[in-house]
């Protein structure tokens, strides 16, 4: 491996097609514990190496770029992929999911890395795509795991408290006096990972983009600070992405005059 000029170190395309004997140690695992992973683990390995080594030219060309347009179709288009992966993940749909999914992602990571870029980090210029893209990349990574797990949550704690929320109903409560502690414990749940790692960040895990810019040769003073920037930036777009996409879709799965439509779900996984 020979030094870059900032004083990482490039790894070679021999180091790096050595590096897959690694996941051989899974593959050994799963074969002697009969597993059945084996397949599943080289199919992911391999998947993930040919996506981001096209992440890697796409992104080579991206950076070249001085086209604000451009770059906001690119990190539009992003977003709509998160959106769509974030329902994916669900077991439960109803009809409307997508697009309260897409606005949730969308208006959530807008707001927050628009503000970032523009207010804290101030890219010259603010489009700048070395900083635009990994940033929204980073929020809407997370976002879309808060999203996942919040409607999930959502859907089920709605089927599984059914018979409660349907006697409050019919007692004289309001769709929301039903429904709030559902609400609420959605919002909980999909926010609990994003604090678990807040709470250990640095004492048991170094985050990616801190490691990445020290091994570029970044004081870690200065690293320290981009990550805490990050992280503000990954609560803050989460909370607001999962809040939205729950809104939507208690307004969705109950009426205006107070009824429970549990009829609009339907069943897509085990």
């Amino acid at each position: 491996m020979t030094p870059l000029s900032s004083g990482a170190l490039t790894i070679s395309d021999g180091h790096l097609a050595l590096s897959a004997l690694l996941v051989m140690v899974n593959v050994g695992l799963s074969a002697a514990l009969r597993l059945g992973l084996a397949r599943s683990l080289l199919v992911a390995s391999l998947r993930m190496v040919v996506q981001l080594l096209l992440v890697g030219f796409v992104l080579e060309w991206l950076f070249r770029q001085d086209s604000a347009p451009l770059i906001v179709l690119v990190g539009a288009a992003m977003a709509m992929i998160a959106g769509v992966a974030a329902v994916q993940r669900t077991r439960r749909r109803f009809a409307g999911i997508y697009l309260n999914s897409l606005l949730s992602v969308m208006a959530s990571s807008a707001l927050v890395t628009g503000l970032a870029v523009t207010g804290l980090i101030q890219p010259q210029p603010w489009y700048n795509p070395q900083y635009l893209i990994p940033l929204l990349g980073m929020v809407l990574g997370n976002t879309l795991n808060g999203i996942s797990l919040g409607l999930d949550r959502f859907m089920d704690g709605l089927r599984n408290g059914r018979d409660r929320v349907e006697t409050d109903l019919a007692l004289g409560a309001t769709r929301w006096e039903a429904c709030q502690e559902v609400v609420r414990d959605s919002i909980r749940v999909a926010m609990i990972p994003t604090i678990n790692s807040m709470m250990v960040m640095g004492l048991v895990s170094l985050p990616g983009m801190m490691t990445g810019q020290i091994l570029q040769g970044a004081a870690p003073e200065a690293a320290v600070r981009y990550q805490i920037v990050i992280l503000f930036m990954i609560a803050s777009a989460t909370a607001l992405g999962v809040f939205g996409v729950v809104g939507l879709a208690y307004r969705r799965l109950t009426s205006a005059d107070h009824q429970l439509r549990l009829d609009r779900l339907r069943n897509v996984g085990g």
